[in-house]
């Protein structure tokens, strides 16, 4: 697979040299079709069998996958609770729909400060008490929105709810990831991501449970309240456990550094130097996983925030019909996480991104230009499994490019500012709808051709998509826990009395409980 340590330099930075770079072009085909499976004598059903590397896992690694993926459910449940009650809100508070969304604007728009604060400290003091903190602040927050009296007062907590949302991606994701066996950590990353398509699901379920609850109109409180419960059940869960191995073998690399370095004793001077050399040396790299990531989050925006619109005012499907749709959908959306994640042992991370870009432009046709709505569901559950396939790839790839001192902070902010980026999707798709009316006898009508829009925008997306990931660098199966070698290099003066905690987390990391 490609090797992109061979375009940096010793001092960590980007080898920009000529004759780098034109070297690396020259191999992104080569190395794209470098696939896995042309190298390994395995039989391709073994590859496909998530099993045997699943059953490497110890029962601290699969409490640990738990805690990340539930963590990001329940991120994705508190966001969607606003979008599912919109409506209800919106008319409690006095004030329109599009007054509320601007709530979800600003939980995107400050995301981003969110991943800066809370991936900095997850990657200097530890993945622990960061985690419990945004859950924390999941449980004062949710509880706050349900007893909001005004709209003000609405816009304030959700303003707050994006830092801690912000906050929760890169540490649910390392939590969840970077202490997993090897074999078993494509899998993990498929089901990973489309985790937020199970906290939509479940945002969507227990809104018409608590429909009807409080007073009338105003069930949406008790779906807030109720919400505020899981977030402490994840800390109960995280306190049962200590520090991830990955970040207690780097914590022992750094103490190792910093022994006869006094500048790397004072925590302060630490911090400040660490997140400068992260944008010394880290800043192609971040560069291009921000345009990637805003390519992934454009790719997802545009298919699916406009979706039910189109159900509702193009085809005329109803509320409950439209729930079952868009529950089909995301189950459909969940699976094709699982498939293709477990797809890259054979195809390589690269190669799978755009296949999966290719499937999804393939029924792009089917999910919003047919007028039947058997066709349209059946088209679009396959572009929903195509699109989320590739966000399957997405946290483990993430993860194998950034470098392991800054892990939760980089693929935190790249994440997020991607999700800046895309967040005027669905607005860019409303506005350039309204151009292609269906009535237009009707200037009052406001039925529009969302397929039309949603048809090219995607197509144009995939193609994006398929260019980045093709002039992009994969580290495939590179390690997520720093090896012995690392730490000998720094340790070859004296052992510092670490063999003894070396050799115990090698032996959690590789043997079952």
């Amino acid at each position: 697979m490609t090797n992109t340590m061979e375009y940096i330099k010793e001092d960590g930075k980007p080898n920009l040299s000529k004759e780098s770079i034109l070297d690396y072009f020259r191999t992104r085909a080569t190395t794209l079709f470098d696939i896995p499976m042309l190298k390994d004598k395995t039989p391709v059903w073994e590859k496909l069998n998530p099993v045997p590397g699943l059953s490497e896992m110890t029962l601290t690694n699969w409490s640990f996958y738990g805690l990340g993926f539930f963590a990001w459910t329940v991120d994705s449940m508190d966001f969607f609770c606003v979008s599912a009650a919109a409506s209800e809100m919106a008319l409690t508070l006095g004030v329109d729909i599009e007054d509320i969304t601007w709530g979800v604007t600003l939980v995107l728009m400050l995301r981003s400060v969110g991943a800066i604060i809370f991936g900095v400290i997850s990657d200097h003091y530890g993945r622990k008490w960061p985690f419990i903190a945004c859950c924390f602040l999941f449980v004062v927050l949710e509880i706050g929105t349900g007893f909001v009296k005004t709209y003000e007062q609405f816009l304030a907590v959700r303003a707050l709810f994006g830092i801690a949302m912000g906050g929760m991606y890169g540490n649910a994701a390392a939590t969840a990831l970077e202490d997993q066996p090897q074999k078993a950590r494509s899998i993990l990353s498929g089901l990973f991501l489309p985790g937020y398509n199970f906290g939509y699901l479940l945002a969507v379920v227990f809104f018409r449970a608590f429909e009807n609850t409080y007073k009338e109109g105003e069930g949406w409180r008790s779906l807030f309240w109720f919400s505020s419960g899981l977030p402490l059940i994840l800390i109960c869960w995280r306190l049962c456990h200590g520090e991830s191995a990955a970040f207690i073998r780097l914590k022992q690399k750094r103490r190792l550094e910093a022994r006869d370095d006094l500048e790397h004793r004072n925590p302060l001077k630490n911090f400040n130097s660490q997140v400068s050399l992260v944008f010394k040396t880290e800043w192609l790299m971040f560069v291009y996983l921000v345009v990637l990531m805003s390519g992934y989050n454009f790719m997802s925006h545009g298919s699916q925030d406009l979706y039910p619109t189109l159900l509702v005012k193009q085809h005329n499907v109803g509320p409950d019909r439209k729930t079952v749709l868009m529950v089909v959908v995301n189950l459909g959306a969940m699976a094709g996480g699982l498939f293709f994640g477990q797809m890259t042992e054979l195809l390589g991370r690269r190669f799978t991104i755009i296949l999966c870009c290719i499937m999804g432009g393939a029924f792009i046709y089917p999910s919003f230009f047919s007028n039947d709505l058997n066709t349209m569901t059946g088209g679009y559950f396959f572009l929903c499994f195509a699109t989320m396939g590739a966000w399957g790839v997405a946290p483990l790839h993430l993860m194998e490019l950034v470098n392991k001192d800054n892990r939760v902070f980089l693929s935190g902010i790249v994440y997020q500012l991607g999700n800046l980026a895309s967040s005027a999707s669905s607005t860019i798709e409303a506005q350039i709808g309204t151009r292609f009316p269906l009535n237009k006898d009707d200037p009052t009508s406001d039925a529009y051709d969302y397929g039309k829009v949603m048809g090219i925008f995607c197509g144009a997306v995939y193609a994006f998509m398929i260019i980045a990931i093709f002039f992009g660098p994969e580290r495939f199966h590179r390690e997520l826990i720093a090896p012995d070698d690392e730490i000998e290099e720094v340790n070859d003066a004296d052992d510092y009395s670490s063999n003894n905690l070396i050799s115990q987390q090698k032996f959690e990391v590789t043997h079952k409980d």
